[in-house]
């Protein structure tokens, strides 16, 4: 290769391959001074990024290639192979890219040495320029208020922003509260503080807002300040819904909502005799953790098997079968009518049944509550279950104001814009960079396909679209032995799919639901699953 003195110096330049290795649609993990790089062939050209998802690291050349993007394997962000660029969540950053040179029928990459240890790229982002007022007030401390903050930045918005979060913390990686509880604050913030700074965005925490005048422009918060804005985004998540039962006041009830939460939690379930109320995600991650720390574990719940409604009774019961391997007590189709109390402390929980369990702890999982009270005088419009509504464009019933992620209703493309509320990580970041956009009158409507998973005893159960409704469950592979691909029906349709050590199949059929394409029960039915481009 010709390359000038300087330029050699400054780069590492690695043989990878001969031209004629991969096809169009293939890829490759390649190495070059100690940096995993992903080297593509698309459209007859070579490209190369980073190798690893900026998530949480998952190799990317075991996820899905559909033309120019590629999908990580593991949590279903997409990232383009031209640019490396995000474009789809979870995850903040954007891939390094690097210059491909073919030569002679050899295929070279080359890497700046000063980022050859840089695996993520931050997108270029402007900053707070002080003579400009206008405001954007962002309610709330999660991950659309975060995306919608650095979209507004990296689209060249020059005002105000403004995070208001009732947390302790900045943004931080709520998700991993019910997978490991124990976690130290610095390892799970999203951002460092200097970040914020850098970028002129003021994130108050341990403030929460009371009430909105949209006719004013003005919030009030939680320590009587008056907040004036010019646009304002809702995203203020929701809450876990809390007991009602006699002694749901005791000490030694707990919900899971915040670091702080979490922590207590770890520390008062060593060694003591903790029960689990409600048998879905929040309530079964924490049973698993808590599985080798706890004296006893026990779970109720109102369902045949966990997940009934949501995954299906088949891996339900599996799932089941994993913790009751790790001493986990279940007692299904039950209810708990009382908690019992010594002292104003937890005692003993009595069920339904007449069923009594002794408790130190109890830790309750039954359902979360949007965040939008504060919204009650403002005429902003919420449904039945008081989620605020919006449209495509994220935008609420009233000028300038918008909502985002769990506390909002929003139609879903891939449901022909059924109304739907869906609690998903990736789904909050994606509505903040939507809500961004078209606060900034860049016309853009949400059409992400909803991507979550959840963790048990290391295992990851891995989903994408929307079943709820579904009637009927086609299987791949044996539930029984925790390797399979599930797909929900309705309508003859899929319109979801779950797997188990089946990568990257979910992660596939979610880029095939990105491309609006329709998969047929006779697809699923299929042994032939070449359709799923694996």
């Amino acid at each position: 290769m010709n390359q000038g003195p300087g330029e050699e110096q400054e780069q590492v330049t690695g043989l990878v391959c001969q031209e004629a290795d991969l096809q169009d649609g293939q890829m490759q993990e390649v190495t070059v001074g100690d940096q995993k790089v992903l080297l593509v062939r698309t459209q007859g050209q070579y490209r190369a990024v980073g190798g690893q998802c900026t998530h949480y690291n998952a190799p990317l050349v075991k996820g899905a290639l559909v033309g120019d993007r590629v999908r990580c394997p593991f949590h279903g962000a997409s990232f383009n192979v031209r640019t490396g660029d995000i474009e789809e969540y979870p995850g903040l950053d954007c891939l390094p890219s690097y210059k491909v040179k073919v030569e002679d029928g050899k295929v070279y990459v080359s890497i700046d040495k000063k980022s050859l240890k840089m695996t993520k790229r931050v997108k270029e982002m402007c900053s707070r320029v002080p003579h400009i007022n206008h405001t954007i007030l962002l309610i709330g401390g999660g991950p659309a208020s975060l995306v919608c903050a650095e979209t507004l930045r990296q689209n060249c918005y020059q005002g105000r922003i403004v995070m208001v979060t009732k947390d302790t913390l900045p943004p931080f990686d709520k998700p991993k509260l019910s997978k490991v509880m124990n976690l130290d604050s610095s390892n799970i913030l999203l951002r460092s503080s200097d970040f914020f700074q850098q970028y002129g965005i003021e994130v108050w925490t341990q403030k929460e807002a009371v009430s909105v005048n949209p006719l004013e422009k003005v919030v009030k918060l939680s320590d009587g300040t008056l907040q004036q804005y010019d646009q304002l985004l809702i995203s203020t998540g929701c809450r876990a819904r809390p007991l009602t039962c006699p002694g749901h006041d005791l000490k030694g009830v707990r919900l899971l909502q915040t670091y702080e939460d979490a922590k207590e939690i770890h520390h008062s379930c060593l060694g003591q005799r903790a029960v689990i109320i409600g048998a879905s995600f929040i309530g079964m991650e924490v049973a698993a953790y808590i599985s080798d720390k706890a004296a006893s574990v026990a779970m109720v719940g109102t369902t045949v098997y966990p997940y009934d409604q949501s995954l299906g009774p088949e891996i339900g019961k599996m799932t089941m079968q994993m913790l009751v391997e790790q001493n986990v007590k279940f007692y299904m189709k039950d209810r708990v009518a009382e908690i019992r109390g010594e002292n104003g402390k937890v005692k003993e929980v009595v069920l339904k049944s007449g069923v009594v369990l002794e408790a130190d702890v109890v830790i309750a999982g039954i359902g979360v509550i949007p965040n939008s009270d504060f919204l009650e005088r403002s005429q902003v419009e919420v449904d039945s279950r008081k989620a605020v509504i919006v449209d495509k464009f994220m935008k609420t019933n009233i000028p300038d104001v918008f909502g985002a992620g769990d506390v909002t209703s929003f139609p879903l493309t891939i449901r022909r814009d059924q109304r739907v509320n869906i609690g998903h990580w990736q789904m909050a970041q994606a509505h903040g960079r939507v809500a961004a956009l078209n606060m900034l009158n860049k016309p853009t409507e949400i059409d992400s396909v909803p991507f979550f998973w959840t963790v048990l005893l290391g295992k990851s159960i891995r989903y994408a679209g929307y079943g709820e409704g579904y009637t009927e469950i086609i299987f791949k592979g044996k539930v029984e032995e925790r390797k399979f691909l599930a797909f929900y029906l309705k309508d003859e349709e899929v319109v979801a799919a779950a797997s188990l050590m089946f990568d990257p199949a979910v992660t596939c059929l979610a880029e095939l639901m990105a491309k609006r394409q329709i998969i047929t029960k006779a697809q699923a039915q299929s042994d032939d699953l070449s359709w799923l481009q694996m």
